[in-house]
């Protein structure tokens, strides 16, 4: 295990998708919502301690999650988490790790994660993250970790590789496409599914936001002595509130020559919405996916029943619903309609504000 490898966890989402279970005071990150007994953030961090030493993985949230993360992460020390005031999308937040890092180890090889996805197969995941390590130790890379598709995905983004060796470089990112476009990029067989796990050299990804997002470059370029010090909250309060929100694909990867791609196949899921953890749950003989053997079901099919451990449930009659009960919200909606849940949140806050949300 090499002491100049860090692993960043992007750790500051809110998770709406997964309402009502997950909320702004406890966001999907930090549930169980597939019954494993660890929540999301600590599956992430348990994966990368065969790679990385303890020590050097660095969580950035939003400054409300400190408590949460040192909850959920013992291990680490204060210092390890940088706090986002605002929420910024992914450029920042890996400027941010990018910046803090530049200044106490400016060798060092970065590893990005989000907090919140699932991996089936974790040896082979390690397999091709050293794998990648390998090849940015030498060359000026950004790396991106592709999945190996395995149904036409209209949730997930989509890398074309140019040609099909395990690592090569990246012709096009291509944003969430339509069926029909899915189909066709699942039968090309040139197409993989963008991860959102990155792996470069610090020195790389700093010197690719300083030419593709030259104004975040100054922003964190002028507080960078301040990282580390007393001042450094209030220094961040103003970079992030200047700082455009952009994710890292649009801002640097979509734009630099230097892009590679490794392919994978481990058993990849974001776990993006209550359909995807359908997809992923043990099913009974109905194909319902329930979370307690406290739920009777009645003539229900193909359905995703989450209840509290605690509660008895009765359920007749459903076909292709999501039911999610929590001890202050209820929702019941088809699963063609988990799109919605978004604006069910918005009309939820318009009539109560933020208590249910």
């Amino acid at each position: 295990m090499k002491s100049n490898r860090f692993c960043v966890i992007m750790a500051g989402g809110i998770g709406t998708r997964f309402w009502p279970m997950s909320r702004q005071s406890r966001p999907k990150q930090f549930l169980d919502i597939l019954g494993t007994g660890r929540s999301f953030i600590r599956h992430t961090f348990d994966r990368f301690t065969n790679i990385v030493p303890k020590e050097n993985f660095i969580v950035v949230t939003n400054k409300r999650y400190r408590e949460l993360v040192m909850e959920h992460l013992p291990e680490i020390s204060d210092s390890q988490i940088l706090c986002e005031p605002i929420g910024r999308n992914t450029a920042p937040c890996i400027a941010y790790a990018a910046y803090s890092l530049l200044k106490s180890h400016p060798d060092a090889e970065m590893i990005v994660t989000p907090a919140d996805h699932l991996i089936l197969n974790e040896k082979e995941f390690e397999r091709v993250v050293e794998s990648s390590l390998e090849f940015v130790a030498y060359r000026n890379a950004l790396m991106t970790i592709g999945i190996q598709p395995t149904r036409p995905e209209t949730g997930y983004g989509y890398i074309q590789k140019s040609n099909s060796e395990e690592i090569c470089k990246v012709k096009c990112f291509s944003e969430k496409p339509s069926r029909e476009m899915a189909e066709a990029f699942l039968e090309c067989g040139e197409f993989l599914w963008n991860s959102g796990i990155f792996i470069w050299k610090v020195r790389d990804i700093v010197a690719a936001i300083e030419e593709h997002l030259p104004e975040h470059a100054t922003l964190f370029a002028s507080i960078v002595d301040k990282i580390g010090t007393n001042e450094e909250d209030s220094a961040i309060e103003g970079v992030f509130s200047a700082c455009r929100p952009i994710s890292i694909d649009y801002g640097v990867m979509e734009k630099a020559e230097n892009v590679y791609v490794h392919c994978g196949d481990f058993g990849w899921s974001d776990v993006g919405t209550w359909g995807s953890v359908y997809q992923l749950a043990r099913k009974d003989k109905y194909a319902n996916a329930l979370s307690s053997d406290e739920i009777n079901v009645y003539d229900t099919r193909n359905s995703v029943i989450s209840i509290p451990k605690e509660k008895m449930a009765v359920v007749s009659g459903l076909k292709d619903y999501i039911v999610v009960d929590t001890p202050d919200v209820l929702l019941i909606c088809p699963k063609s309609e988990e799109q919605n849940i978004k604006s069910f949140i918005e009309d939820v806050r318009f009539e109560s504000g933020d208590k249910y949300i």
